[in-house]
C-alpha cells in the first residue's frame, strides 16, 4: 500500500514536471554539495553550514585535495572563501574595499586570516605586494579583475597558480589573453556555484611543475 501511494505520488509530480526538483531535492547531488542551504541562506556553504568559496562546485571538489599546508594564499575580495582557504593553508590575505563588509567577515576568521581594507583604484590593485610575499595562490575575486590579474601575476612563487572566477564574462577575457602571453594555460571548471541556479566557471592559470600538480 506505502509503495503504491509513493508511485502514485512519483507519477504525480513526473506528471506536473516536478519529479526531477523534488529528487534533487531529497537525494540529489546538489543537496550533498549544500546548494540548497546556501540558496535558502544567501550564503556560500557546504550542506553542514561550513564556509565555502563562492566558486563553481567542479573547482571546488578538484581545488581542496590540492591544498597543503604550506601554501601562502592571496585573494582579491573577501567573504567565506578566506575563511575557507585559513583553514588549510598557512597564511591568506585579501584585500577589501568595502569597510562594512570587513566588519562582518573579520570577526569570523582565523587567526592566520586577514583583511585589508584599500580603496578602489591602484592602491586595491596593487595591495598584492605590500606584504612582499610571492604568493602559491592568488585569487582573482573582487573589482577591477583584468588590472587585478594583469599586475598579480609578477607576484606569484614560481609554481605558483592564478585563479579568476566568473571568467566566462567576456569583459575578462583581456586578463586571459594577457596570462597566456605570460606562458600559463587555462583549465576551466564549468558548473554551478553555491546560492545561484545559473552555470559559471572558475578557471585556473598554471604553468609546469605548478603547486596544484596540474
Amino acid at each position: 500500500m506505502i509503495k503504491k501511494i509513493k508511485n502514485n505520488t512519483w507519477d504525480l509530480l513526473n506528471g506536473i514536471g516536478l519529479g526531477g526538483s523534488v529528487q534533487l531535492f531529497l537525494d540529489g547531488a546538489l543537496k550533498q554539495y549544500g546548494w540548497f542551504r546556501s540558496f535558502h541562506t544567501k550564503q556560500s556553504v557546504d550542506a553542514n553550514g561550513d564556509p565555502l568559496p563562492w566558486y563553481t562546485y567542479p573547482f571546488i571538489l578538484f581545488l581542496k585535495p590540492r591544498l597543503k599546508p604550506d601554501f601562502v594564499v592571496f585573494e582579491y575580495g573577501s567573504g567565506n572563501s578566506t575563511r575557507w582557504y585559513g583553514a588549510r593553508v598557512k597564511q591568506i590575505t585579501a584585500v577589501e574595499h568595502d569597510a562594512e563588509w570587513i566588519k562582518l567577515i573579520k570577526p569570523k576568521l582565523p587567526g592566520n586570516a586577514k583583511v585589508i581594507e584599500k580603496p578602489l583604484g591602484e592602491s586595491y590593485i596593487q595591495a598584492v605586494k605590500d606584504a612582499g610575499e610571492r604568493y602559491n595562490i592568488i585569487i582573482v575575486d573582487g573589482r577591477n579583475r583584468v588590472k587585478c590579474a594583469n599586475f598579480a601575476v609578477d607576484y606569484l612563487t614560481n609554481d605558483g597558480v592564478l585563479i579568476l572566477d566568473n571568467s566566462e564574462r567576456e569583459w575578462y577575457q583581456k586578463a586571459k589573453e594577457y596570462l597566456k602571453e605570460r606562458g600559463f594555460r587555462r583549465l576551466d571548471f564549468i558548473g554551478m556555484a553555491p546560492i545561484v541556479g545559473i552555470e559559471t566557471c572558475t578557471s585556473v592559470f598554471y604553468r609546469d611543475g605548478n603547486c596544484l600538480g596540474i
